[in-house]
């Protein structure tokens, strides 16, 4: 890279600490249990709003992994979800009214609990309908994965997003609080994906599946990004720039070989297809706090009047990771 982009890298990282340091005047710390977290911890980060229905199976789930302490950003949520994390030893909550969409999508907020409390600390930043799985996360912890990207000087680890949907309309099942989701949203695309590379900042830009298909058919080069790198040994130093699917520095968006062989990465089981996404959808199309002005919720809504059904012949139905990565999807690289 010339030395000129190089300099504009680094401004442009300076900048965006720089406005996370403001945007954090928005967050009010209503629960804080940071004390606790100690020198090794593994932390997650999420922002939220309105997900009480998923939080109990999303903290199980997580728990049973490996992460030993929850930083929750609730933006201006009415349904109860703070009183549920109430007194819970390792969940820290912070509250805010602030426009999403004016901090990036959520983004400077989570930069900003970040480099206060994530400094040295593996950092898993997800969503509450986004689940990791990883090679070998049936027999090992999330800390045998850290540990050994550690041993290889390894500080970012990638995960494609992986949509996944039920049989049917997606009224047909109504999910229930503590539920595993993937019990209705068990389906997946097994193909229908398109990858290029942001020649910037050195990332994977990739799309496709049932969104891509059903929601975005007109023009697929609109639909959502899957590529996210959501787990990082973060430092101070760190910032997202777009959601989770780049980072500055650049180098830490290098989580693919380039000179043949694979590199481990992972999935993120993403379960926003559930009964409940109607309601989601009117939500925050009315809001606009989201993308282009809430352009991926609007044609949500749209196509949801019609109450689609997702699945097709060659749907995949979800088994384990050795499935996906025998599908290509994913790869346990070098560990074994």
């Amino acid at each position: 890279m010339r030395l000129w982009e190089s300099y504009k890298l680094r401004l442009r990282r300076r900048r965006l600490i720089l406005r996370a340091l403001r945007k954090s005047r928005e967050l009010k710390c209503v629960q804080n249990n940071t004390k606790a977290i100690g020198k090794s911890d593994i932390i997650l980060v999420s922002t939220m709003r309105n997900e009480a229905i998923r939080i109990p199976f999303f903290l199980q789930y997580y728990r049973d992994m490996g992460v030993n302490h929850f930083l929750f950003i609730d933006n201006g949520s009415a349904d109860g979800v703070r009183a549920m994390l109430a007194d819970q030893s390792d969940v820290s909550i912070w509250h805010t009214r602030g426009s999403y969409r004016a901090a990036r999508f959520g983004v400077d907020w989570m930069n900003a609990l970040q480099r206060r409390f994530c400094n040295g600390h593996w950092t898993l930043v997800v969503d509450p309908d986004e689940f990791l799985v990883y090679p070998f996360c049936d027999t090992r912890p999330l800390r045998a994965l850290t540990e050994w990207l550690d041993g290889n000087e390894t500080r970012s680890f990638s995960a494609m997003l992986l949509d996944m949907y039920p049989k049917g309309k997606l009224t047909r099942h109504s999910y229930q609080s503590g539920q595993n989701p993937m019990e209705i949203a068990k389906w997946f695309d097994a193909g229908n994906y398109t990858i290029s590379r942001n020649q910037k900042l050195g990332n994977l830009w990739i799309q496709g599946g049932p969104r891509a298909r059903k929601f975005f058919d007109g023009n697929p080069q609109k639909a959502p990004a899957l590529n996210k790198i959501p787990l990082v040994k973060w430092h101070r130093n760190y910032v997202y720039t777009s959601s989770t699917h780049s980072l500055l520095p650049r180098g830490l968006n290098q989580v693919y070989e380039t000179s043949g062989g694979e590199r481990a990465c992972g999935m993120l089981l993403h379960t926003k297809f559930l009964n409940t996404l109607t309601e989601k959808a009117a939500e925050e199309l009315e809001r606009r706090e989201h993308y282009a002005g809430g352009a991926e919720y609007a044609a949500y809504a749209k196509a949801l009047r019609d109450h689609p059904d997702l699945w097709t012949k060659s749907s995949e139905a979800y088994i384990s990771w050795h499935q996906l990565e025998t599908l290509g999807l994913m790869s346990k690289g070098s560990w074994a």
